[in-house]
């Protein structure tokens, strides 16, 4: 247990709080088991650490990491049984997807030890009907997403930039410090290695690449129970996408494709969606009716497009990419019948400047969102504007 708060001690005193995620004042750090999941790389672990400096309880708190050595002779239940006998009230456990079993053990530590807070942070593969306990009725869980061009803005520029409704992006009333800055100077930065909170890093792409290929080849294998021959045939899956994308969901021509079992491949990309490598864009039945079918699927994101494609994504399927991504995070989005996307009724056709409004002509309400001018002119909006959301 010593080795535990050495640890934790460590890590505390290294954690930067010169910014902070502003979803950390939407969790509600009082309930008594939180979970936060995400992709790997988002930051789940900083925003662990940093609550605990935010809330003046480090005397009552204790950070351990899932895969730690210790545990492999300790399990989760033990020391949380011990902690809570030194006086402990919060235990944060970082990376709990890497612990065999670890619903049963929160299960078990919610049942006996009632004036526990335990605060988890997870990949978003986790489920909370999987390992050993079924814990939905006792778990709240937030998700933790990809930086949006407003948190990238004001991570690089030390700005305060405020989000922006839907309505008031649509209208151009986006808190953008404008004069000397420009916003196009950042977005090509942002579509390139934005996404994530270590892109001031050099070594951002080999980082990332590593994040990718742990996700493929150890963390969806491990939550999947593939095996070796499966977890090829993920990778192969995945090298299929990055290279097609957006890429038109047709399961008996990838399975041809790709040569791997056409019943094995709805699988492979449950499992790569719910990993957040790669998005699937739903259709719109007739009526108000959502139909469960995919119909195109897209990286998750651009700086996963660029990576993979060693700098050379198209800029067509990137500015797609971004704004699925960023709009999905609030809204419901989907396939337009005549268009691109479509949003609460509002469709939405994606293109360069000179991008002209045939597709939106019989909509209701339609907008031509375009990746390289600066301000809304008539139903024309700036793409970046829609990195505003959250």
């Amino acid at each position: 247990m010593q080795t535990l708060y050495e640890q934790f001690n460590l890590l505390l005193e290294l954690t930067p709080m010169d910014f902070f995620r502003e979803q950390h004042n939407t969790i509600n750090w009082n309930v008594r088991v939180l979970g936060i999941l995400g992709q790997k790389g988002v930051g789940k672990s900083t925003l662990l650490l940093q609550h605990i400096k935010l809330s003046n309880k480090k005397d009552e708190s204790l950070y351990v990491v899932a895969d730690d050595i210790y545990f492999s002779a300790h399990t989760l239940l033990d020391t949380a049984k011990e902690f809570f006998a030194r006086g402990g009230k919060y235990l944060y456990i970082d990376e709990i997807h890497k612990y065999e079993h670890w619903s049963r053990e929160i299960k078990n530590i919610y049942d006996s030890l009632p004036l526990l807070n335990v605060i988890y942070s997870g990949s978003s593969l986790l489920d909370l009907k999987d390992g050993g306990a079924d814990l939905s009725r006792r778990v709240i869980e937030y998700h933790l997403p990809v930086w949006s061009f407003r948190e990238y803005l004001n991570l690089r520029c030390g700005w305060s930039l405020k989000p922006a409704t839907m309505e008031e992006i649509l209208k151009g009333e986006v808190d953008f410090p404008y004069g000397a800055e420009r916003p196009l100077k950042y977005f090509d930065e942002y579509m390139k290695s934005g996404c994530y909170p270590f892109c001031k890093e050099p070594e951002f792409e080999t980082r990332l690449r590593q994040i990718i290929n742990t996700t493929v080849e150890l963390d969806i294998p491990k939550y999947a129970k593939m095996t070796i021959a499966a977890t090829q045939k993920l990778k192969k899956f995945m090298y299929y996408i990055s290279r097609s994308v957006p890429v038109t969901i047709n399961y008996s021509g990838m399975a041809r494709d790709l040569g791997i079992d056409r019943d094995d491949l709805p699988k492979y990309l449950e499992y790569l969606e719910k990993a957040e490598l790669v998005s699937a864009l739903g259709m719109k039945a007739n009526g108000d009716a959502i139909l469960r079918k995919m119909d195109k699927l897209y990286l998750h994101n651009p700086n996963i497009a660029y990576v993979l494609s060693g700098g050379k994504a198209d800029v067509g399927n990137a500015r797609e990419t971004i704004f699925f991504c960023w709009t999905k995070e609030i809204f419901n989005t989907l396939e337009s019948p005549i268009s691109d996307f479509e949003i609460d009724g509002k469709t939405f056709e994606l293109g360069g400047r000179k991008k002209g409004k045939k597709q939106i002509t019989d909509a209701k309400e339609g907008y031509v969102v375009k990746d390289n001018i600066e301000y809304v002119f008539d139903n024309q909006i700036p793409l970046w504007m829609f990195g505003f959301l959250y």
